[in-house]
């Protein structure tokens, strides 16, 4: 049958489907066929012959044909799984299925009625099983369309390499197949890397996309970090019901941290012929981290012995959650297997950094936002592989792209190894400068803040915390660096932004203890943050005379009621550094935007520990942070009251925020100005004395002065350093799943595969 003749017989019976008022009979199958049986579709063909309104039509006045269209297409799966797909024509009706149910799926989540549905049995279909023996066909439809997914993904000649060794041999058995041995790519756990296949690629991913599909339930639901988290339809996927769980989890990681988008380093060799594979990883990059989407903070129930080879995972390790791919990925514990993970990861996140002399002679990757939470989830769920990260050179070949990554988006949406040489010359629009890794990462922060999208506010704080938190291992900023934290205080040291809402002023404390860890741990080197302290010295000045009386307090809020996005240009000399930089493009438009949950506050996302004599972390617990901030007024500058500004900080964004001279002295007379006053105290008269008996005006001969300058024994008592850790709660699990199923939901544009479905978890915006 001809292309253009089997979609109109598909066609036809898509109209049949909605015009027949009677229900159809399960065991019509002439009329059942006509979706699956001559077809030859493409999934775009099914989406433009399968519309919208007509499957809300079904869904809404022949409820009875849609449940059949759906429990006959998973029982063709199903078949086709159990049968081993050895025809074309089964292999062809299993594609179909599979493209049928990726377009309907979105249309039953989308409406509470029919929510339960794949999770009930199918009463008069010949499957809702009485007996115990008949235990299997009572499954759920959900269950029973997850298994076969499982099943078909390792299907020799459709989906695997066939292991025949002769097409005289029997066919293998699908039942008895190891699946392990059929791994689609070498890597973590498996050895041998099969010989690409074209067409078993492009398969995989159809089934991908219908496994994705299914596990977007998700996004029907209303964002809800109090409600149990759990989704049905992931937790069955990843339990020990599947017994594929762990060659495909192998098989999904391995696939992503092996893809090579270069082409062997061959220039412009993505044009010479189609990748295939980017696709495939790309949904692969999907699948995994929706089902790593496990709040990790409530996990805590044990797994049945020996689901795991003791080759790659650590049987050492307490067991994991129920979730199986969560538990195997927390217990992946090799070096080799952590170089592995870390230089593919690596590799993909550099890739659209590549500086080449020939443009576009390398094929540029889009799945960069997949990656990073792949990449954050491998580091919240396996604390090997973090600390392999951390002390491995390579973190900086992640923390580069990160940058990179986050200046390029800033209008939408690591310790001691920082003071590397940072060499490699990144396509950002930052000023060039000769600096480590560590002045890279206060540059950008500093675009961020300054020329970043008004709704990256909420941000701020994490950016500043973890500037920090690095701040005690800087050894030497360059002046670029410096001038940038000097630039931030300024601008929010200014009496307006720091009365025009309930928490703005911790922004200053973030920066004034950075500043006082560089110079308690790392004077020596830092003479370009010490100059630029002292030649910005009214600033601190003015910090320690901050006006508190009302009449001041109103005058500052009527000198400048201006958003803080303005904040390159308060007057500061150094708005003149950002000139020339191109500010980050809008989204073009016609095309869609999502709009995630609110971003939790800092207090939410961290808890502190104080570095103690030997070097280890010590966790403070809440009641003990009290003693702690005599040593550090900064690190703990007033916690009652900041839980409080924090409810109040939602008023300020109505406009209902009133600062008052009893709120001002509560936080100013907190602010931790000793030990930089200090240092202005004896170093200043000693510049000025060089500058007045040498004639200086050279900045150069003061650098070599105070390069040389020590002060030791002139300046406060060092206080302990205060770490702030990321802490994972329901709250930021929220956020995560949001963003992931945003980031999602805008990648499958071909096929569309929720374009205008009613989504709940987040808005969709059309720009």
């Amino acid at each position: 049958m001809g292309s253009a003749d089997s979609k109109l017989n598909f066609r036809k019976a898509v109209i049949q489907l909605t015009t027949k008022t009677q229900p159809v009979e399960a065991t019509d199958d002439a009329f059942w066929d006509q979706f699956w049986a001559d077809t030859a579709t493409s999934v775009q063909d099914v989406f433009a012959l399968v519309p919208a309104a007509e499957i809300r039509a079904v869904r809404e006045e022949s409820p009875s044909n849609l449940a059949t269209l759906c429990y006959k297409a998973v029982e063709k799966l199903v078949q086709g799984a159990e049968s081993g797909c050895h025809s074309e024509k089964e292999k062809q009706i299993v594609l179909n299925c599979s493209r049928l149910l990726t377009r309907v799926l979105p249309y039953i989540f989308e409406d509470p009625d029919w929510r339960g549905f794949f999770w009930s049995t199918v009463p008069g279909a010949g499957r809702a099983g009485q007996g115990d023996d008949d235990d299997e066909n009572a499954r759920p439809l959900a269950e029973s369309l997850l298994l076969a997914i499982a099943d078909l993904l390792f299907c020799p000649d459709f989906t695997v390499q066939s292991h025949r060794r002769s097409t005289v041999d029997s066919a293998e058995d699908v039942h008895s197949l190891d699946s392990c041995e059929y791994i689609w790519e070498a890597g973590v756990g498996f050895a041998h890397s099969p010989q690409p296949n074209y067409i078993h690629d492009l398969n995989r991913m159809e089934l991908l996309k219908l496994l994705l599909t299914c596990f977007s339930e998700a996004m029907y639901l209303p964002p809800a970090p109090d409600s149990g988290s759990t989704n049905p339809w992931v937790q069955f996927f990843c339990s020990t019901e599947n017994r594929h769980a762990l060659p495909l989890f192998t098989s999904l990681l391995n696939t992503v941290c092996a893809y090579d988008p270069v082409g062997y380093g061959i220039p412009y060799n993505h044009l010479l012929f189609s990748d295939y594979r980017e696709p495939l990883v790309e949904e692969a990059a999907q699948v995994l981290i929706v089902t790593l989407d496990h709040d990790s903070a409530t996990s805590a129930s044990p797994t049945v012995d020996g689901t795991t080879t003791g080759t790659a995972m650590d049987d050492a390790d307490p067991p994991g959650p129920e979730n199986l791919f969560v538990n195997y990925l927390s217990r992946i514990h090799r070096e080799e297997d952590f170089q592995f993970i870390l230089k593919g990861i690596a590799r993909l996140l550099s890739n659209p950094l590549l500086q080449t002399y020939l443009p576009n002679s390398t094929k540029k990757i889009q799945f960069h936002q997949e990656l990073l939470v792949l990449f954050w989830k491998l580091c919240d769920f396996n604390k090997k592989f973090l600390f392999f990260v951390l002390k491995s050179s390579d973190v900086l070949d992640i923390l580069v792209p990160i940058l990179y990554f986050l200046n390029d988006a800033r209008a939408d949406h690591y310790g001691a190894r920082l003071n590397k040489p940072y060499s490699v010359r990144v396509p950002m629009d930052i000023p060039v400068f000769t600096g480590t890794h560590a002045d890279l990462l206060i540059v950008v922060f500093h675009k961020i803040i300054t020329s970043g999208h008004q709704r990256l506010q909420p941000l701020f704080d994490c950016l500043l915390t973890i500037v920090v938190n690095v701040s005690p291992y800087l050894k030497s900023l360059s002046m670029v660096a410096a001038n940038k934290l000097l630039h931030l205080l300024e601008a929010f040291s200014t009496t307006w932004f720091l009365f025009s809402a309930a928490q703005n002023h911790h922004l200053v404390f973030f920066l004034l203890e950075a500043f006082n860890n560089i110079i308690q741990y790392q004077f020596d080197g830092n003479s370009n943050l010490v100059y630029a302290i002292i030649r910005k010295r009214s600033v601190f000045h003015q910090l320690a005379n901050l006006p508190a009386d009302p009449p001041a307090i109103h005058k500052a809020l009527q000198r400048r009621r201006r958003p803080p996005e303005s904040l390159s240009r308060t007057g500061s000399q150094e708005g003149a550094s950002m000139e020339g930089s191109r500010p980050a493009a809008p989204a073009e438009p016609g095309t869609l935007k999502t709009s995630l949950v609110a971003t939790p506050g800092i207090d939410k996302l961290t808890e502190k520990s104080q570095v103690s004599e030997d070097g280890t972390l010590r966790s403070l617990e809440p009641m003990s942070q009290q003693s702690s901030a005599e040593g550090s007024p900064a690190a703990e500058e007033p916690d009652q009251a900041w839980r409080e500004q924090r409810r109040l900080s939602s008023a300020s964004a109505s406009g209902q925020w009133n600062p008052t001279s009893e709120w001002v002295l509560s936080w100013k007379s907190k602010l931790p100005l000793q030990t930089i006053m200090r240092l202005l105290q004896v170093l200043v008269p000693q510049v000025e004395k060089i500058c007045i008996d040498k004639g200086l005006t050279d900045e150069s001969e003061i650098l070599r002065f105070l390069q040389h300058g020590t002060l030791v024994g002139l300046l406060p008592v060092p206080h302990p350093i205060l770490i702030r850790k990321y802490q994972a709660n329901s709250g930021t699990a929220m956020w995560f799943r949001t963003y992931m199923w945003g980031v999602i939901y805008l990648r499958n544009v071909d096929p569309p595969v929720w374009y205008d479905t009613d989504v709940k978890l987040f808005e969709i915006q059309r720009v």
